[in-house]
């Protein structure tokens, strides 16, 4: 693949690795380096570390150096001589070092196979980030999912297919019977090659798979109509395959640019036109949200056909590339982009998203994963996409694992991947389910209360399998008992989605015993008719605190977890309307506090409206400051925090039910 020209997008769009944030260095850098330095803004990683290692032979030893010799190596997917410089790195300058090179040495442990090592530099890496940094909040509990995940026997196994070549093939997409793939492959030996690889431009090609897509040949040049003198890559079509989205250079008559000498990626759609002369592509259209300054790239879409998701650094990205989320409205018309939020995207890279039925597909070095990029799984829970999993080996490596497709149909999908003993430098990959020896198991429990134990009947229970697919869905009886109709397999994940009205929705992963048998799989739920509390003659919905960094307004994920059983609550209420209050202690100036307040309340009001709240059912978000304290902790009084934390809550007041 090929690097992209651009500060912080994916470079792994097109290219064997994967693009960073390009650092702005201090001036009166060693002369001796700064040619280095050049090759690395550049993106030419494999020409800055050698570079820099020249520099560091002849004597520099700037803590500058070993920071970007071990990125050039970490970006590159060579973990094994990252974790090299990164080591001399720690042992050189370890009292000044940026907490994110605790995680990037993590990462290539991870990748050398030392995940014991790896877990206490992510514990180092958690005392040194920010508090919000979402790698910090969940490494231990991805932590424990890797563990876990090793113990057990892969579905799958991995198959190079037979279409790869020396250069970048990846990115496969469904095109009716046949399938659609970015390569840099070509006849023509005169081609216009990338300067950063050496490599001919990333066309789209398409190719007939086998029986079950367990291999794809015949590989052909998809269309002239939307192959262009650049890069193509990574298109979707609609269900009836009559309009494509797919990513290209910023590029019409010339390369565009940001006025930097940046050329980024944009989405493109196209639409088909068949007639007695062939078939064409026609209205080759820009989307709308396009910027000539960030990326756009990695299309999906729902299976409806009216949500697409992608990859972009745009701003209101959380780390160095997000996915996000429009809603399609009509011809080249879509919503505001969304950003998926920090369940999803982290400090790192999540990009080559995946919808398939409730669950959401995606790469990231962000989640804690093999090393590289790991593919992830993520199931929407009342309109929210909930902690991902990571797929476990073989689907993941030490190298990256990306663009994870699958045909629910067939029982069958791709990836793409640069993993040792590829054909070239990216690779496609068939995922093939694995038949195993017979052996039975089924599902069954109990469903209660979660607060006072009662058996709760008439819940409805749905049972997904390892990737999303809905295989079978029962009711619990009148003692609160349930059992799912379907045999299913040994020693294999499973989750159990819980559904009843005026209760809190919950999806309860589960992992059957390794010979015939039964697992036992209790669920416990809570009633949302808990939260609708009186308090001084005036009905309100009652959660836990909803907490806010310090100065900001912006909605944290613990925050999010809250605010998603009003959604709840007011989807079970559908006639339901709220007014907003937010309040602050006594701590800040009047003015600052009431300003602040107001802009979480209209924060929150702004969250619950992206999760699918009407606007007309918030009939107002207002911020009232100090004003309204319900305890003696005023100006000049002397309070511990306890008591001052009482004071900064927001109120979810019902106006009407």
């Amino acid at each position: 693949m090929i690097s992209l020209i651009t500060n912080k997008f994916l470079k792994r769009l097109f290219c064997s690795v994967i693009a960073s944030l390009v650092y702005t260095f201090a001036c009166g850098q060693d002369q001796k380096i700064k040619y280095a330095e050049k090759l690395f803004q550049s993106l030419k990683y494999k020409e800055a570390s050698e570079a820099y290692k020249k520099a560091y032979e002849k004597g520099v030893e700037d803590q500058l150096l070993f920071e970007h010799l071990g990125d050039s190596y970490y970006y590159n997917t060579d973990m094994r001589q990252a974790n090299q410089w990164y080591k001399v790195l720690f042992e050189k300058f370890k009292d000044s070092i940026d907490p994110e090179y605790y995680f990037r040495y993590a990462h290539t442990l991870q990748g050398l196979g030392k995940n014991e090592e790896a877990k206490k530099w992510m514990k180092r890496f958690s005392k040194r980030t920010d508090h919000d940094d979402l790698r910090k909040k969940n490494y231990k509990k991805a932590s424990q999912q890797l563990d876990e995940i090793l113990k057990m026997d892969s579905n799958y196994k991995i198959s190079n297919v037979s279409t790869n070549t020396p250069y970048s093939d990846f990115g496969v997409s469904y095109y009716g019977n046949e399938v659609v793939f970015a390569s840099a492959n070509t006849t023509n030996k005169n081609a216009e090659k990338y300067y950063w690889n050496k490599q001919p431009y990333l066309n789209l090609y398409k190719g007939f798979t086998s029986e079950k897509f367990s291999d794809i040949d015949e590989a052909m040049l998809f269309s002239k109509d939307l192959n262009s003198k650049y890069h193509e890559s990574n298109a979707v079509f609609t269900k009836d395959l009559s309009k494509v989205f797919f990513t290209r250079n910023n590029f019409k008559k010339k390369l565009g640019d940001d006025g930097n000498g940046v050329n980024h990626l944009k989405l493109y759609s196209a639409d088909l036109n068949k007639s007695s002369k062939g078939i064409k592509w026609i209205n080759i259209k820009e989307l709308p949200f396009n910027s000539d300054t960030y990326s756009v790239g990695h299309p999906t879409l729902n299976e409806n056909d009216t949500k697409l998701y992608f990859t972009s650094d745009m701003p209101g990205t959380i780390g160095a590339t997000d996915i996000f989320v429009v809603d399609i409205l009509g011809d080249n018309e879509y919503s505001t982009p969304k950003n998926l939020g920090n369940k999803i995207n982290t400090s790192g890279r999540e990009m080559f998203p995946f919808i398939l039925g409730d669950n959401l597909f995606f790469a990231s070095d962000g989640h804690l994963g093999f090393g590289g990029l790991d593919i992830f799984k993520s199931n929407k829970l009342n309109d929210a996409f909930q902690f991902p999993k990571n797929l476990g080996k073989p689907v993941n490596s030490n190298k990256d694992d990306f663009a994870f497709v699958f045909n629910e149909k067939e029982k069958g999908g791709f990836l793409s991947s640069n993993r040792k003993g590829g054909k070239g430098d990216d690779d496609i990959y068939a995922v093939i389910p694995i038949k195993k020896q017979v052996c039975n198991q089924a599902i069954n429990g109990v469903v209660t209360n979660l607060q006072t134990k009662e058996r709760i009947a008439n819940v409805q229970l749905q049972l997904f399998d390892e990737v999303g697919s809905k295989v079978a869905e029962t009711t619990s009886n009148e003692l609160g008992k349930y059992s799912f109709d379907k045999v299913l397999d040994c020693n294999s994940r499973y989750e159990v989605k819980v559904i009843k009205k005026g209760y809190t929705s919950i999806v309860k992963p589960s992992l059957t015993e390794a010979v015939t048998g039964t697992t036992y799989l209790p669920l416990g739920i809570e009633t949302l008719d808990e939260l609708i509390v009186e308090e001084k003659g005036v009905l309100k919905l009652k959660i836990g605190i909803i907490y806010f960094d310090l100065d900001k307004s912006f909605v944290r994920n613990d925050a999010a977890i809250e605010l998603n059983k009003i959604v709840l609550v007011m989807s079970q209420y559908p006639k339901m309307h709220i007014k907003i209050e937010s309040h602050t202690d006594s701590r800040m100036p009047n003015e600052y506090n009431r300003s602040l307040s107001d802009r979480r309340a209209k924060s929150t009001r702004e969250y619950l409206i992206s999760q699918g709240i009407e606007a007309s059912r918030l009939e107002s978000a207002i911020g009232y400051g100090e004003s309204q304290l319900i305890n003696r902790c005023a100006d000049g009084v002397s309070c511990s925090e306890a008591e001052h934390q009482l004071n900064r809550r927001s109120e979810f007041i019902i106006t009407k039910i």
